[in-house]
């Protein structure tokens, strides 16, 4: 990552962000004031096509606001942070996931992101965006906290639904903000994936962009110790040294960018090269940078272009490109 990189996403972020989309109804109708404009519902994520990218397009911005304060376009970020992350508008938020029809709300990508968000924010000190946000951030803890003892099986599609790589995310932000929820993710990642043996990594799937196998490898490598992982990683993925699964180490091939569900497989070759980078210590030297340089290579230069992928992408591409 370089500061003209930060600058050319932070530049695809703000004009998203600000754009209100007639995006698609992600939530129950309970009555005429339900049925309100994107803006009306969401103050602040209103934008990017849907609510969960709109709430990781603020993570990147301050992500890279963060690491490169110099940068072009700076300035029209934090004035951005300031108008949108405030008090009030935060509570219509909060009050909005408070609903009772929203109990299953962005379950669980947005929840995590919305953690991560949180977190980002907290880092710029004095700013005052982290205190705006962390109500939201402290519902969706409570989320997290209520949920995970009745999930009984992980979820390994590499869509939104996917279980390790939120619990990725909530775990990054719980680690410095809610220590009983950390340990909660320890426990129940050890209950799903400990005794995963021999992946077939069947993957992708045609609008996929995460991968089920590598996002629960980088969770368990942050929940298990050194020598315990290491054997996990193992048994896990038994025939790596051999190129073995070949899924895993050719880059999806990605056919029609204007259709929503194709581009997801953009997002797929960044996520994995994010994975890749996080398991580098795991694997024979020099073989996560060659794998991941394959498959940036694929997608970094679609980040922009179409708004299917353009309107989310950039955050993935942040992922990859930064030092897990």
């Amino acid at each position: 990552m370089t500061p003209d990189i930060a600058a050319r996403f932070a530049r695809i972020a703000l004009g998203h962000l600000t754009r209100e989309y007639p995006h698609k109804l992600d939530h129950v109708l309970t009555g005429d004031a339900d049925a309100e404009t994107p803006r009306a519902l969401h103050p602040i994520f209103f934008g990017s096509f849907d609510w969960h990218s709109c709430v990781h397009g603020y993570w990147m911005i301050l992500t890279l606001l963060h690491r490169f304060p110099d940068m072009a376009g700076g300035e029209a970020v934090a004035a951005l942070a300031d108008t949108m992350l405030t008090p009030d508008k935060v509570a219509a938020e909060v009050a909005y996931v408070a609903r009772p029809s929203s109990a299953g709300f962005e379950r669980p990508y947005g929840w995590a992101w919305a953690l991560a968000l949180h977190g980002a924010a907290a880092r710029h000190e004095g700013r005052g965006w982290g205190a705006a946000l962390e109500p939201l951030a402290r519902a969706f803890a409570d989320r997290f906290t209520a949920f995970l003892p009745k999930q009984t099986y992980p979820i390994r599609t590499g869509t939104h639904f996917n279980t390790a790589f939120a619990l990725i995310l909530a775990l990054d932000w719980a680690e410095t903000h809610d220590a009983a929820l950390a340990a909660l993710i320890r426990s129940r990642a050890t209950d799903y994936y400990a005794t995963d043996r021999d992946c077939p990594a069947w993957e992708p799937g045609g609008d996929e962009f995460l991968s089920g196998a590598l996002c629960e490898a980088l969770l368990m490598r942050r929940v298990l110790g050194a020598a315990e992982g290491r054997a996990w990683f193992a048994a896990f993925l038994p025939r790596l040294g051999e190129g073995q699964p070949a899924t895993l180490l050719t880059p999806a091939f990605v056919s029609d960018r204007t259709d929503g569900k194709i581009a997801h497989l953009d997002g797929l070759n960044l996520s994995r090269a994010w994975c890749w980078r996080g398991l580098a210590d795991w694997l024979p030297e020099g073989m996560a940078g060659e794998v991941a340089e394959r498959h940036l290579a694929a997608a970094l230069p679609h980040v922009a272009g179409d708004y299917m992928g353009e309107h989310w992408l950039a955050t993935f591409a942040t992922l990859a490109l930064s030092s897990y």
